[in-house]
């Protein structure tokens, strides 16, 4: 049996492959020696929905467990309102939505769908300038791309040699000092 596979590692594995063997290298230290303020600034938004502190309104689920036997995913939400039947997935700062919130999102609905919650909407929100961005149910397209990228992280080598690096992302990395591909 495969090992399931964590929700928020699509946005990191879409960012760079390498970056989730370094981020396992690390898991058992501290955040603060190697988290950058942009990383610090989005767990501490996150704050709330971890100590289920964001809303007493009991039709809010808060941070839940949500797991997909089909995908082989695992994770958690951010939000989902019951009564609107609504999944939100918080960010700090919203410049730009990236393919791999995008994952993250379908992700976390289908462990939804699949756990028996209806949802009829999806949506990002930026915590730090209060908007909200309205995403459409994912279709089959979408499910299919989900799925080619989790297949692309079953697979993934770290030894490939034919692995391509994106400069402007090294360029942001946190953990480019340590990647054989970085060079300054």
């Amino acid at each position: 049996m495969e090992e399931n596979i964590s929700i928020s590692n699509l946005n990191d594995f879409i960012f760079c492959p390498r970056s989730i063997y370094f981020q396992n290298l690390y898991k058992k230290y501290d955040k603060h020696l190697y988290h950058n303020k942009v990383q610090t600034s989005g767990k501490n938004a996150h704050k709330s929905i971890d100590s289920k502190n964001y809303s007493s309104k009991k039709s809010i689920l808060q941070g839940i467990d949500v797991y997909s036997e089909e995908l082989g995913l695992i994770g958690k939400i951010d939000l989902f309102d019951q009564e609107s039947k609504t999944l939100i997935e918080r960010k700090n700062k919203i410049k730009r939505i990236y393919d791999g919130y995008y994952l993250q999102l379908y992700a976390q609905y289908y462990c939804l769908i699949e756990m028996g919650f209806e949802v009829n909407n999806l949506k990002f929100y930026s915590i730090s300038d209060n908007k909200s961005y309205p995403v459409k149910i994912p279709e089959i397209n979408e499910k299919n791309y989900l799925k080619h990228i989790i297949h692309k992280m079953r697979t993934f080598d770290l030894t490939n040699k034919d692995f391509k690096q994106n400069r402007n992302k090294c360029e942001k990395c946190i953990y480019r000092e340590l990647c054989d591909y970085y060079d300054e």
